[in-house]
C-alpha cells in the first residue's frame, strides 16, 4: 500500500522497546486477545504479506517441543544469530506480523506454548497496551508493525 512511514506513535514503540522480552511475548498475546483475529485480514498492506513464508517458519516452530518454541521466540525478539531469527530478520514486515499471528494462534490451540493462565503484565508492559488500546485500528497495526518489525537478525550469514 505504501512505502515505510515514519513511526505513527513513537512513545509506544519507545514503550514497548524498554520491556522485557518475555512481557513482549505477553504483550503480543495480549493484543491477539484483545484485538483478535480482525488484525491480519484488516492489516494495511496485508496484500504484501507472504503467507506461505510466514507458513514455513511457523511450522518451523511448531515442529519443536514447548519449551524450545519458547526459546525461539525469545531469540526472535532479542535478534539473536540463530537460524530461525535470521529467516524472520529477512521477512517484509507485514509477513512478521502475519508469523506472530500464526503463533497466537497456535498459542489459542495449545500447539504452540500457551500463556500461563496466572500471567499478568508488568506495569510497564500494561501501561503500554493501554496505549496501543487508546488507538484507531488501523493505528494499532501500524504500531504493530513497528513493535515486530526490528525483531530477529539480519545477518546473511548460513
Amino acid at each position: 500500500m505504501t512505502t515505510a512511514t515514519p513511526t505513527v506513535h513513537p512513545e509506544i514503540v519507545t514503550s514497548f522497546t524498554a520491556i522485557s522480552t518475555d512481557q513482549k511475548l505477553a504483550m503480543l498475546w495480549y493484543v491477539y486477545k484483545e484485538v483478535g483475529k480482525s488484525i491480519t485480514p484488516a492489516a494495511p498492506g496485508a496484500s504484501k504479506a507472504s503467507p506461505e513464508i510466514a507458513e514455513g517458519l511457523f511450522k518451523q516452530v511448531l515442529s519443536m517441543g514447548h519449551e524450545e518454541q519458547l526459546m525461539v521466540q525469545r531469540d526472535i525478539i532479542e535478534g539473536k544469530d540463530v537460524a530461525v531469527s535470521r529467516e524472520y530478520g529477512s521477512l517484509s514486515d507485514t509477513t512478521k506480523l502475519l508469523f506472530w499471528y500464526l503463533l497466537a494462534q497456535g498459542m489459542d490451540r495449545t500447539e504452540i506454548i500457551p500463556m500461563p493462565e496466572d500471567y499478568i503484565l508488568e506495569n510497564d508492559a500494561e501501561q503500554c497496551m493501554q496505549q496501543l488500546q487508546s488507538l484507531d485500528h488501523s493505528e494499532q497495526i501500524s504500531v504493530l508493525r513497528e513493535f515486530v518489525s526490528p525483531m530477529g537478525n539480519e545477518s546473511t550469514e548460513v
